[in-house]
């Protein structure tokens, strides 16, 4: 993918005005605006969606601002997800990545977004009854007509991007994947091999490797970790999460920038080259998030390894 510009990626599963039932409302709009221009001021020109994300709500709100806002379709990438089913009257949830799902899902995703086509798609999870070339023939019709441009992942293994890629004429293009300072199976997973504590740890071992070997670009999502370092309501006040904080807090102080930017700077310094999505629809922590790739940069081993060990809570083995 297309690394001009900032590294971060907005996720925009906030917009829409909530998971609930009913229309969109003027309000709806408004926040969506303001969330974009404050993704634009922080440097970011990747707009994550999914065609569940608020029921299909968040989709249509981010259309509604292109559809006022031509000029920002050429500036920017949109990445769309589907394949996650949600329960229906007569469906119970499931994931559904067969060729005439995922091609039907991406023509709604067209028509909510505004759009002639999507810069890349993610099928969003693992779904056991689909075939690789089912999905290789979705794409491969999507791509001839001009809708998807290039083809990617969400919350897969190694193996199961291996299997899908052997369909794949083209490269997969990235693998979304929960990762962040809390939630760290990714890390975990490596430095604990032939160690009794692996076994708790449900990350697949390989994946990260995987994806650095053939170029797979790494997306984190809840990078964040919702706040619970950078000032969310609710935070501990003891243990691993209130000392990680404390440390987080410390290292923006040295150097003079947001909590959230060392948050995003801890998972940017890995040499993986993650890109965060950022999933808040609040401006002002959205342009918090600007300095995050500064902040990599500027980020010491030391440094690196005390946020890890605090957030884990127990010293490395």
């Amino acid at each position: 993918m297309n690394d001009a510009g900032s590294r971060l990626i907005f996720g925009c599963m906030g917009l829409g005005g909530g998971w609930g039932s009913g229309p969109l409302e003027a309000s709806d709009i408004a926040a969506a605006n303001s969330a974009v221009d404050a993704a634009l001021e922080a440097g970011i020109t990747v707009f994550d969606h999914a065609d569940i994300y608020a029921h299909g709500k968040a989709e249509e709100a981010f259309g509604r601002v292109l559809t006022g806002r031509p000029e920002l379709r050429d500036r920017i990438q949109l990445q769309t997800k589907c394949g996650i089913r949600l329960p229906a009257a007569s469906r119970i949830g499931q994931y559904d990545s067969s060729r005439e799902t995922v091609i039907a899902r991406v023509e709604e995703s067209l028509e909510r977004l505004g759009t002639d086509r999507i810069d890349v798609l993610l099928i969003h999870r693992p779904d056991p009854l689909a075939h690789p070339e089912e999905i290789a023939s979705a794409f491969q019709q999507l791509q001839d007509d001009g809708k998807v441009l290039r083809l990617g992942v969400s919350n897969m293994s190694a193996g199961q991007m291996r299997w899908l890629q052997s369909a794949l004429s083209d490269a997969l293009a990235a693998n979304q994947l929960e990762m962040s300072l809390h939630r760290s199976g990714w890390l975990e997973s490596g430095v604990l091999v032939n160690h009794t504590e692996a076994a708790e740890i449900g990350f697949p071992h390989g994946t990260l490797e995987y994806c650095q070997a053939n170029d797979v670009e790494l997306q984190a999502w809840g990078a964040l970790a919702q706040g619970r370092y950078s000032g969310a309501s609710g935070t501990a006040e003891t243990g691993p999460d209130a000392a990680t904080a404390a440390l987080v807090t410390e290292i923006a102080e040295e150097k003079e920038c947001s909590p959230e930017a060392v948050v995003l700077g801890w998972l940017m310094r890995h040499p993986a080259r993650i890109r965060p999505v950022v999933g808040t629809s609040n401006p002002k922590r959205i342009r918090a998030c600007a300095e995050a790739e500064r902040i990599a940069a500027a980020m010491t081993r030391d440094e690196w390894y005390s946020l890890w060990v605090a957030a884990r809570g127990r010293a490395l083995p």
